[in-house]
């Protein structure tokens, strides 16, 4: 019986996860399998993987093929670069301590690498809220700065046309004692 590694879909419409399973190749997608070894979500950025390390490396000792995607995810965890020294080890060109020192100073590297991109995902969207923050404290400013011109242009026109207020009274009052500054005149 021909044994893949791959993935099987879940989730709903545009927000699939997938579980990482070992299946008979005539199997259906989603349909039975053997064992479920593994869930892999790609809708994180960094993508998350959930593997079942010895199993997955059991299976491929095994002779369980892999398809791409699934072969790109075991990679990326270190089953492929593990049964790869492994398979040193078989032949003799190492011994098993040195198949695990080396494999462990490549997990370091790689957990470095994740938590490197990690931090700058981080970074990147602090200086994003950042910008964000200094844009909207920009477009406040520029709108009180617009508000306090047009208050004080209103408080301008409210002063002249208080002035001409009072003008027009003055010239009133001035009229309106013309006539009787002409009566007395006329007695």
């Amino acid at each position: 019986m021909p044994v893949k590694i791959r993935l099987a879909r879940h989730g709903r419409k545009r927000r699939a996860f997938y579980h990482i399973v070992v299946a008979d190749s005539r199997a259906p997608r989603d349909g039975k399998f053997i064992e479920r070894i593994g869930s892999y979500n790609p809708n994180t950025n960094p993508a998350t993987i959930d593997l079942d390390f010895d199993s997955a490396l059991s299976w491929l000792r095994k002779g369980a093929q892999p398809t791409d995607t699934a072969r790109a995810i075991l990679s990326y965890e270190g089953v492929l670069h593990m049964n790869h020294l492994l398979k040193g080890v078989a032949k003799g060109a190492l011994t098993e301590e040195q198949a695990k020192e080396k494999f462990e100073a490549w997990k370091q590297e790689k957990l470095a690498k994740i938590q490197a991109k990690r931090d700058r995902l981080a970074s990147d969207e602090d200086q994003a809220k950042k910008a964000l923050l200094d844009a909207e404290a920009k477009v406040s400013e520029e709108r009180a700065a617009a508000i306090a011109k047009k208050k004080s242009e209103l408080a301008a026109e409210l002063e002249a046309a208080n002035k001409e207020e009072t003008a027009d009274e003055e010239v009133k009052e001035e009229t309106t004692e013309q006539p009787e500054n002409k009566e007395e005149k006329a007695e």
